[in-house]
């Protein structure tokens, strides 16, 4: 189909999209260079995997699958709610937590009244793809040192037309986390017609004395919104299922922007199964913990940059190109995560099992010596 003369076939915001572009594929790198046994550690994923009670659970409801799935997602929501304990009035599901931040690109700015977002750059990705894809106008303030939050910044950033910012914490690449009073004072001294959305991805990883949750500073101001995700600490990345908590007109709204039948029937199912599994949460996060400490040790023995890590990743200074150790890393077998500019001779290292660490080690101090 062509274009018709003088008529663009699509707005200037799609050609500026770029597709996000997850961590390589374990079969594709077996594919590519004939490696057997491969290692992911690039996407940030459990490496323990899901519960075997989420197992059961979901083998169990496959037998379902001719039947949509409860379009308000009344269950999960309702044992979120007692989880959390909040109205289910104040819980709304996402297809991950991905949807849920292009969800509020599209429901809390007015476009056409001139709204405006601010994040943190560098920072997670889908903050720029779903400003961009809902044409909301955006200020991406840069991080100290490419690393650490730079809250002044940020409050410097918000003009009258601002209505959304997101704050990820632990931030998404590089691990650093906002303290308790410091979030504190960021979030009451924002105008009140800021939307914050508190990105807690990596929520439950963190040992910090001073980190608080969004969920715990709901007394600073009436429009924040908390988003979490089933795929970190509870290892179900594959069903795609995230939420979100706030006062009930704000949910209400990104309710209404959400796709019928958003969380399929697997997902609401596994959801339930692994939010009732505290035991499995637990000993992940033990074992993250511990490794997350030894494997900083050994990067920051074998010469290299490491920012602290409140996540279950580590960002790694190898202070040349990083596309170089990315690639020197595939031939080994272990794939890690480039990064961009600003930090592009940086790598994100999600940590494994202690075997997958081992091996990552040894391929890092054997690309050190060469």
């Amino acid at each position: 189909m062509s274009e018709r003369e003088g008529e663009a076939l699509f707005p200037e915001r799609v050609a500026q999209m770029v597709p996000y572009k997850p961590g390589k594929p374990l079969e594709e790198l077996e594919r590519e260079l004939g490696i057997k046994n491969a290692i992911k550690l690039a996407s940030n994923e459990n490496p323990l995997g899901p519960s075997p009670k989420v197992i059961e659970a979901v083998r169990e409801a496959a037998a379902n699958l001719h039947f949509y799935p409860d379009g308000a997602a009344f269950a999960l929501r309702q044992a979120l709610a007692e989880h959390h304990e909040v109205p289910i009035e104040e819980v709304v599901l996402g297809n991950g937590s991905n949807e849920l931040i292009d969800m509020a690109c599209r429901t809390y700015p007015d476009v056409d009244a001139g709204d405006h977002a601010v994040f943190g750059h560098p920072s997670f990705v889908c903050y720029w793809l779903g400003c961009t894809a809902a044409g909301v106008p955006y200020t991406a303030v840069p991080l100290r040192d490419h690393l650490h939050w730079d809250l002044e910044a940020m409050a410097a950033a918000v003009t009258p037309k601002t209505k959304l910012l997101f704050l990820a914490n632990p931030n998404n690449p590089t691990g650093s986390y906002v303290g308790r009073d410091e979030l504190r004072r960021f979030l009451a001294g924002l105008p009140e017609r800021v939307v914050v959305v508190m990105d807690e991805a990596y929520y439950g990883l963190t040992d910090a004395e001073d980190y608080a949750s969004g969920l715990e500073l709901r007394d600073t101001r009436e429009r924040l919104v908390t988003f979490r995700t089933f795929s970190k600490t509870h290892g179900i990345a594959g069903l795609r299922v995230g939420y979100a908590i706030g006062p009930a007109p704000l949910v209400d709204a990104l309710n209404r922007m959400r796709e019928p039948f958003n969380v399929n029937l697997l997902g609401q199912i596994g959801a339930l199964a692994a939010l009732k599994d505290e035991a499995h949460v637990q000993r992940y996060v033990a074992m993250n913990r511990t490794e997350r400490t030894r494997v900083s040790r050994a990067l920051a023995e074998l010469g290299l940059g490491v920012a602290p890590s409140q996540a279950n990743f580590v960002l790694v200074d190898f202070r040349r190109p990083g596309t170089e150790v990315y690639d020197a890393l595939l031939r080994d077998g272990v794939i890690v995560r480039p990064m961009p500019p600003p930090i592009e001779t940086s790598l994100r290292i999600t940590i494994g099992t202690p075997e997958q660490n081992d091996r990552m080690l040894a391929a890092v101090a054997k690309l050190q010596r060469s």
